[in-house]
């Protein structure tokens, strides 16, 4: 009797699971065919009539020549997905789209806005300051604003911290670097040979020209090689071509206009410019805000 129940509940469970498979597999056809019957709705026969018909359609097929590659170097689409970057292409191309799908799809294209564009403006502007930025958080910030939840912090709130936080980082950031730069310049003061002038420009002669003295309004030919105080190369004549360069010598930064106007051609000196000298809280190319400069500067003539 045992036996036979135990028969039966094997027939039971072997029955049902015949079953779950055979409705898996029926399932998995149904949504095949149903994926077959989309395709086909979309990708009608092609039908080339006219000469302008094969034109477009030639045209069309040369317009994705490299497109593959942007695709997966660029756009980060997993080629394992063109079925489906392929419907949202067509859904696009025909204007099909839903404005619930218009309104995803521009939330990827902020998205990337926000991430390649305007969240490293905003890291940038918080490098080397008390505070920094965490992206997580910003990012539940923004789209809490874009949803209008003001459950941790309403609009007007998050510009007065915001405002309040750029200005006390900014101090911050000043102080820091203007105390960097004042440590520099007052130890190297102290060495041999180092010239402190009234303005805090400071200069040491390597080669003593026995030339004429530039005037403010003349323009002078130089060779030089720009340097921070980490000793970063930032610019030099040499970058330029193999000539020296030529500019008026009231046309440059104050701590370069007053060297020129102190040194006899054929000089050659070594500058150590105060940031109030230089470019001060300008961004000059590669130069940060706040720079202490050092210039190796040779008067090679004036131009008359």
């Amino acid at each position: 009797m045992k036996r036979i129940i135990v028969l039966a509940l094997a027939a039971l469970v072997a029955g049902a699971s015949f079953n779950t498979a055979l409705a898996d597999k029926k399932k998995k056809k149904k949504a095949k065919e149903e994926q077959q019957q989309e395709v086909v709705e979309v990708k009608q026969p092609v039908q080339l009539v006219t000469s302008s018909d094969s034109l477009s359609y030639a045209a069309g097929i040369t317009m994705t020549n490299g497109l593959m590659p942007f695709l997966q170097q660029q756009l980060k689409v997993d080629t394992a997905y063109m079925a489906d970057f392929v419907r949202g292409l067509n859904e696009a191309l025909t204007g099909k789209e839903t404005p619930a799908q218009q309104a995803y799809r521009a939330g990827f294209q902020i998205a990337d806005q926000v991430k390649s564009g305007m969240l490293p403006r905003m890291k940038q502007e918080f490098t080397d300051t008390p505070d920094s930025i965490i992206e997580p958080i910003l990012f539940r910030g923004f789209a809490d604003a874009i949803a209008k939840d003001e459950s941790v912090m309403n609009m007007r709130k998050a510009e007065r911290l915001f405002k309040k936080k750029q200005e006390s980082n900014h101090e911050a950031m000043v102080a820091a670097k203007n105390k960097v730069g004042r440590e520099f310049l007052a130890e190297n003061a102290k060495k041999e040979g180092v010239i402190t002038t009234p303005s805090g420009l400071q200069y040491k002669v390597l080669v003593q020209g026995s030339g004429q003295v530039p005037q403010a309004t003349d323009k002078v030919k130089v060779n030089y090689e720009g340097r921070l105080i980490d000793g970063t190369v930032f610019d030099a004549s040499s970058k330029h071509g193999n000539d020296p360069i030529s500019f008026r010598a009231d046309q440059v930064i104050r701590g370069w206009t007053e060297a020129l106007t102190m040194m006899p051609v054929g000089s050659k000196w070594q500058l150590y410019i105060p940031q109030e000298l230089g470019y001060g809280e300008r961004q000059a190319g590669n130069i940060p805000p706040y720079s202490v400069l050092i210039f190796d500067v040779e008067l090679v003539g004036i131009e008359k």
